[in-house]
């Protein structure tokens, strides 16, 4: 059997990138029997960015809500929140002291805000290490990341390794990364990734109204109604294509070819898409969130689990180093 483990920071809203680019897929991984999944909540890696704790608390249970929407078992797999397991703060501190300045240093997470040191605090510099510890401690087989992420597995991999030869002793395994090649980047309202940093998000969880808002600010060009469209051009029509069926594609694709349909009726569309796809995950999303009461015991429960799993292996670091 194979454990696979994923987790997703709580630093804002979930939206249709990550529901698209993660939960959907990692739900469906954890449906194979062949599988052992632990998906956790990142709170503690939001602390990088996100310093309000009301905030942090909220985006959480947004987090566990929209797992448990979309199927997630949490009886049958390990669901915890990553704060709950202190012991990973134990084993990044015994981590830090196997990892070379230099390979953090050259971390994309460093690398892409080291323009202005100032704004890099000690957290990010370190965030791979906290990220490796998360991995290894529960002896994951297999980490599902898009390719932005596949450096920090490697990180993992090699930090493990490094360990496991300084002791002569497999005492971590070596991660892999699960890579799905069909899951694409999805565009947000701006055409640029979907990105809580950018803020061109589209959150399927957010009210009618607001939802309707944050769809009809996607950019598109001037084309007049009356002219013929790209359909290939636009972002309206990206989105839509990832939600779509074959013939609601084909239909859509025929009206902006066909002209006399303007942005503002694919955008209708679009939104009318989103409520209906998703009014079963959008309730029970809803639900949760007005009984955090119920997240709260499904995450006690798999802290347990998790820490089951968690305190033999840092029993066994700890052997190793003399403690």
């Amino acid at each position: 059997m194979a454990r696979i483990l994923t987790g997703i920071q709580s630093s804002g809203e979930i939206h249709l990138g990550n529901i698209l680019g993660a939960i959907i897929p990692g739900v469906k991984l954890s449906q194979d029997e062949k599988n052992e999944s632990f998906f956790f909540i990142a709170d503690l890696h939001s602390l990088t960015s996100l310093k309000d704790g009301e905030a942090r608390k909220k985006n959480t249970y947004a987090v566990a809500a929209a797992w448990l929407a979309f199927g997630f078992d949490a009886e049958k797999n390990v669901f915890y929140r990553q704060s709950d397991i202190p012991e990973v703060c134990e084993l990044t501190w015994y981590l830090n002291c196997f990892t070379p300045y230099p390979m953090l240093a050259n971390a994309h997470s460093f690398k892409d805000k080291s323009a202005n040191l100032a704004d890099v605090n000690a957290g990010l510099f370190d965030y791979p290490v906290l990220m490796a510890a998360d991995i290894i401690m529960y002896d994951a087989n297999y980490v599902p990341v898009g390719k932005d992420q596949i450096q920090h597995i490697e990180i993992a991999r090699d930090i493990a390794a490094k360990f496991n030869h300084q002791y002569n002793d497999e005492v971590f395994i070596l991660p892999e990364a699960k890579v799905d090649d069909k899951v694409m980047t999805i565009p947000g309202i701006d055409g640029r990734k979907m990105s809580k940093s950018y803020n061109n998000y589209i959150n399927i969880f957010t009210p009618d109204k607001a939802l309707k808002k944050q769809i009809m600010k996607i950019v598109t060009d001037e084309t007049p109604l009356e002219d013929p469209k790209n359909p290939d051009t636009c972002n309206v029509f990206t989105i839509y294509s990832l939600l779509a069926s074959e013939t609601e594609i084909a239909t859509m694709r025929a009206n902006y070819e066909g002209g006399n349909y303007g942005y503002g009726h694919a955008k209708l569309a679009l939104f009318d898409l989103i409520v209906n796809k998703f009014k079963e995950p959008r309730e029970k999303y809803a639900y949760l969130m007005e009984n955090t009461d119920e997240l709260e015991k499904l995450l006690a429960i798999g802290a347990a689990k998790a820490k089951a799993v968690a305190i033999p292996v840092l029993k066994k670091v700890k052997e190793k180093l003399g403690f």
